[in-house]
Parts: structure tokens; sequence; C-alpha cells
């Protein structure tokens, strides 16, 4: 069932998806319309389950469930990303690419590069200690305060000299 993403608890889990490019305000429609279904109708063996979403710097997509009462099973995060792969291929973006790293480029909009060639972006400047880039170790809608995180603190640390 749909629920408020305001209105999750902070221990509900959560999985970051991001977009390689920032989305214009008719493809944030589309991907509200289609996850507020999706999340309507989201169950794990036929038992409903609290879910939502939220869509954060027009390229960043958070889907959320409560799992207090009943895990999430792997048929039912299997079906999150069957809804995920359709948007891919209607909207022509990536969202379940996991090779890859998000970060705040110095002109201030969000860059999107695959994890192999992150350490020659690092040599060449374009990420510095201060960079901010997505933590992917977020699991919890409490952690979302700690979405972005300095490069220099971050799993990046090892390709800044000491």
């Amino acid at each position: 069932m749909y629920v408020d993403f305001e209105k999750l608890p902070d221990h509900s889990r959560v999985w970051v998806y991001q977009a390689e490019r920032s989305l214009n305000p008719e493809e944030i429609e589309i991907i509200s319309s289609r996850l507020k279904k999706f999340c309507e109708g989201w169950n794990t063996h036929g038992n409903m389950m609290p879910t939502s979403f939220s869509v954060l710097d027009d390229q960043i997509l958070i889907l959320a469930v409560d799992e207090s009462g009943l895990g999430a099973s792997g048929c039912s995060i299997d079906s999150s990303v069957r809804v995920l792969t359709e948007l891919e291929r209607l909207l022509q973006i990536n969202l379940t690419d996991r090779g890859k790293v998000s970060f705040k480029a110095k002109e201030g909009f969000i860059r999107v590069t695959p994890a192999l060639g992150i350490k020659s972006q690092v040599q060449a400047g374009e990420i510095s200690p201060e960079t901010l880039v997505i933590n992917p170790q977020i699991q919890t809608k409490a952690d979302i305060q700690e979405l972005w995180v300095s490069a220099g603190k971050s799993w990046l640390n090892k390709y800044f000299p000491n």
C-alpha cells in the first residue's frame, strides 16, 4: 500500500537508484504515477507492505518499504526492479545499473560516471576529497540524511594522496 514518503518510519528499508541525467518535470510525473500505482499493489506473498518513493534532485530515485510487519521477499523486490526497467525503457534512462558513481560536479549539477573509470577522474582533478558523492551504504530512510558524503570520507578515499 502506498504511504506518503514522509510518513514511513525511519527504519524503513530503502533502495537508491541514480539516473545518468536530470529528469524533466514530465518524466518525473511519469515516474511518480507509475511508482505510486506500483506501491499501491506492492506485496510480499499476498500481504500488502507500506511502501513509498521519492525523487531527489530531479535525478535520484529512492524506493522505500516498511518491513516492520513483513520483510520484502525476493519476488517482491524483483517486481520493483521490473517496474524500474520498464521506466528505463520508456524514458531512455539507466536506473538499475549499480556500476556507477554519482557526484556533485564543480558546476553544481549531478554527474554520473561508470565506477570503473572513477580513479582517472580523481587523478584528473574532477573529483576532490571535498566532492560530494552518493553514499552506497544507505540502507534505511534514516540513512538518507547521509546520502551525500565527501569523497575523502567514502570508499573513494583510497584514490587520494595522503
